[in-house]
Parts: structure tokens; sequence; C-alpha cells
């Protein structure tokens, strides 16, 4: 009887221990890496993860790149988002990238847009290439963006050019699927011309609405009908465009919602709120990046 009942001990401790095959001390690791040096700034991937995820193979890798006009915003707006989908088995990377730091009416600007594409186009390689470390598939990595981050990732996809040389340009930069927060898809507006000083022709190159074709990976867009930086009509334009071409494009729109979809809610720094973000889900699970 006594051998009876310590086997059920025994079992229930197991049981608790390893529920599901997950240890209880599988909690989400975040890990700080330098995935590119320009001169002497060091550009980060903030990565999220699982143990329990990364000792597996065929994983889906979630990248995020933040908004704020291509002068502003930082990596952490989507920290817990990336925890979130940590915690769903995905490995999530925030991504640091360079911002314009003249914003005046300088035409002789070290940074512009043009370099945030380029750079946003490094971290999609060296996240493919890095991808065995974390035990990704290379045919699994999904970028998403908000507002100017989502004109990032569709140039991450639509261009061939700009590139920063020291890249590896065998490996390809074009995520496997598209997600898209209030993202800009026209950047031939004001401020990015600004923004590009002596580049302004260029203005052309890395905007989306300008450089569409076939083939693309899918893409999902959730914006708000009342947004005043990115008009809703910009997006509803390009979504027609991309549909005619063959490309998956689907759109959500949020009535009476502004740019920051979360709107007030802080939680996932106004970006967005947990029912976007189980709408996301549902796209990542149609195309099978996440497991019903």
């Amino acid at each position: 009887m006594k051998t009876y009942f310590a086997t059920v001990v025994i079992a229930l401790l197991l049981s608790t221990i390893f529920c599901h095959g997950q240890s209880v001390n599988d909690s989400v690791v975040y890990v700080r890496k330098i995935y590119k040096t320009v001169d002497t700034v060091q550009l980060t991937a903030h990565i999220f993860y699982k143990p329990s995820t990364i000792v597996k193979k065929g994983n889906t890798a979630l990248a995020f790149f933040h908004g704020g006009g291509w002068a502003f915003g930082d990596p952490n707006e989507f920290f817990n988002a990336s925890k979130r989908y940590a915690k769903l088995g995905l490995v999530a990377i925030s991504f640091q990238y360079r911002l314009v730091t003249d914003t005046g009416n300088n035409p002789e600007k070290t940074i512009t847009p043009v370099e945030c594409v380029i750079d946003v186009r490094s971290a999609m390689r060296w996240l493919r290439e890095h991808a065995s470390d974390f035990g990704v598939d290379p045919n699994k990595i999904v970028a998403g963006g908000q507002s100017v981050g989502g004109q990032l990732v569709l140039c991450t996809a639509m261009i061939d050019t700009p590139n920063d040389p020291q890249d590896n340009l065998k490996i390809s930069p074009v995520p496997n699927a598209i997600i898209s927060w209030s993202g800009t898809v026209n950047t031939l507006e004001p401020w990015c011309d600004r923004l590009l000083g002596n580049k302004r022709a260029q203005i052309w190159h890395i905007s989306p609405a300008h450089n569409l074709k076939r083939g693309l990976p899918p893409v999902i867009a959730f914006h708000g009908t009342k947004d005043t930086m990115v008009d809703l009509w910009t997006v509803s334009f390009f979504a027609d465009d991309m549909r005619a071409l063959g490309n998956h494009f689907e759109i959500h729109k949020y009535e009476g919602r502004q740019h920051y979809l979360g709107d007030p809610d802080p939680f996932y720094a106004r970006l967005f709120d947990e029912g976007i973000l189980k709408e996301t889900d549902d796209f990542l699970r149609r195309f099978g990046f996440m497991k019903p």
C-alpha cells in the first residue's frame, strides 16, 4: 500500500512539473543581441522565448518594428506583445533601427527614412541567418509593424534595394507573412519628404504604394476609420491594388478608432488591444504560423 501511494504522489508531482511537456519554470526568457553595427552605433534585437520552445524545430518567429515617423519610437513598445507571443510558443523579436535625429529642413541628413529601410532589411536577414539558433524555420518568419513600421516591413518584401553592403545579400529579407497595425503604405507626404533631405528623389522607391508587384506574402492590416496620421483611404486603395495583382491582403477596419488602435488601454503601448491580437492570431493560424 505504501508503495502504491508513493507511486501516486510521484506521478502527481511529475504531472505538475511536466504538464504538457513544459516545466513550471518555463517562463519567458529575454535576450538582447546586437544584430548590426554601423560606425559606432550598435543596433539591437530584443528576443523573447520560452526554453521549451527553442529546443524544438520548426518554430515561427515574429519580428516587430515600431512606428514613430522614422524619427521617434522604441523597441520596448512591442515588449508586452513579444511576451504574449512567446508564451504562445513563438519566438518574438522587437528590433531597433536607426532614427532620423535631424528633423529640421537640412538637406545634408546622415540618417533618413532610406537608412531605416536598410536597417530593417538587415534585421530580417540577420533573423533568417540565425533562425536555427532559436529552432526557427527560416520559412516561417512573420514581420509586423505599426505606423511607419508597417511601411518598413512592406519594403522588406516589395523592393530589392537599398541594402547594406555589409549584409549577406544571398539571404532574403522577405518575410513569409506581414502584419500591419495602422501601417503607412504611401510615403508621398510632406513629413517623409522633409526627413529625406537630399535623398528626396528616393521617396518613390520606398513607397509601398508605388512598388506593387505580384507574388507577395500574405498581409493583414488593422486600421481605424478616424486615423488622421495615416488616412484609411490610402490603405483601402492599396488593398484594392494588391488584390488586383493576386496578392492576399485583408483589412480590418475599426469604426471611430484613431491611429493608436489600443487607446486608452496602455498595456500594448496603445498600439492595439487584445481583441486585435486575437484577430492576428487567427490570421497566423490560417496560414500555418500558429497551432490551432
